[in-house]
């Protein structure tokens, strides 16, 4: 299974174009939040339907994981915590989002929202536990926030990850764990866009400018991931116990 990961493309639509078409090279599409941009003159509204038509697109060539992140959160929900209240407009035969799950061949992926307060972290956890009754040989997270303390999530002078992440991650090992939401990472020295804590690679491909957003291909057969930007191309053996050290700085 190859696996296509994005995030952070904030309404950029020649990144949405360059999306569609790189979809018929993959077996499954991951957009891991911040797909609106709240500082756009474009009414967000405006933008989730345009949005909408970008997932139509994309899930007419492969089917598509797509969770929400902070800029996607558009008002209340039923317990009065932010959330992306247009989201459950996508759902379409190809397509799952905040809460739900895909399984393809012998991997369960678990699409994760972005939460806002407690009833919010109470139901990813309660999401993670019940999915992790039921994982088959391989099991991927798309959760927009990458975890505290690792490369990541490093900003060039702090890390900024979420910590209840890391909490999750020690509790049920997923293989994989796709995030984004940290821009910088993978384009600072002592940042990444691949780590590894204990058994489980996380995946951050960052955020670029230009008409391709940078991205990560991950070969589960294969055993590899590869990282595309304007700083180039890297490879991760993911059969190997860390991160690689990088040497592009």
């Amino acid at each position: 299974m190859r696996i296509l990961l994005v995030a952070d493309l904030h309404y950029t639509l020649r990144q949405l174009d360059w999306l569609v078409d790189a979809a018929a090279d993959f077996d499954v599409i991951v957009m891991a939040g911040d797909h609106l941009d709240i500082s756009s003159t474009v009414s967000l509204e405006a933008q989730c339907v345009v949005i909408g038509r970008y997932v139509d697109l994309v899930r007419s060539v492969r089917p598509l994981a797509i969770s929400s992140g902070n800029h996607d959160l558009t008002g209340p929900d039923a317990a009065g915590e932010q959330c992306a209240l247009w989201l459950p407009r996508l759902r379409a035969p190809g397509v799952v989002i905040d809460g739900e799950s895909m399984s393809t061949a012998d991997t369960l992926i678990t699409v994760c929202p972005w939460w806002d307060g407690e009833h919010g972290r109470a139901s990813v956890a309660a999401q993670l536990a019940a999915d992790a009754m039921r994982r088959p040989a391989r099991w991927v997270w798309v959760y927009h926030w990458p975890p505290a303390s690792s490369p990541t999530s490093w900003t060039g002078r702090s890390y900024y990850g979420d910590a209840d992440l890391v909490g999750w991650i020690d509790e049920h090992r997923p293989d994989i764990v796709l995030t984004g939401h940290v821009h910088q990472s993978p384009f600072k020295p002592d940042g990444g866009w691949a780590d590894r804590i204990d058994g489980t690679w996380i995946f951050n491909a960052g955020r670029q400018i230009g008409p391709e957003p940078a991205h990560v291909e991950i070969d589960l057969d294969a055993g590899t991931a590869c990282w595309t930007s304007l700083l180039g191309v890297e490879l991760q053996d993911l059969g190997e116990p860390a991160a690689t050290a990088r040497s592009v700085f």
